[in-house]
């Protein structure tokens, strides 16, 4: 498998402060560079950037996966089982709100995962999954 480059992602949010508390503090993402209009974080080596565009945020439609309805518009990262793990206990203390509780979807089936589903504080659907097997990841 190739050398993975870190991917960027903007994104809208409607409180940057909010943002802030939820990807630096739940989340644990480094803050970089920030201005009054958006917020760079190191989300696990990646970089997503929050912009205040309080007109953006709002609902999503959702599609049937595995017997649950899952937000199309969502992102997040594949973490080691041990970090998905880690996550989803510290995420249960916070008392997130689960879209999709932290589970094993495709049970016994190609594709095998952990996956969790929820949102931040501006309605954006974040899902973070990880394998026991990475070699699932693009598996058919």
């Amino acid at each position: 498998m190739p050398t993975i480059q870190p991917f960027h992602l903007a994104f809208p949010v409607n409180d940057l402060g909010a943002a802030r508390e939820f990807y630096g503090k739940t989340l644990g993402c480094p803050e970089g560079r920030s201005s009054d209009e958006w917020i760079d974080f190191d989300f696990y080596g990646h970089q997503i950037v929050a912009h205040l565009a309080p007109e953006e945020c709002g609902t999503t439609a959702a599609n049937q996966v595995d017997g649950h309805q899952v937000p199309v518009k969502h992102f997040g990262v594949v973490l080691t089982m041990a970090d998905w793990n880690a996550l989803a206990d510290r995420l249960r203390k916070t008392g997130i709100k689960f879209i999709i509780e932290p589970q094993i979807r495709f049970k016994g089936q190609v594709g095998e995962q952990a996956t969790m589903f929820f949102l931040d504080p501006a309605g954006n659907a974040l899902e973070f999954k990880a394998f026991e097997d990475p070699s699932q990841l693009f598996a058919k």
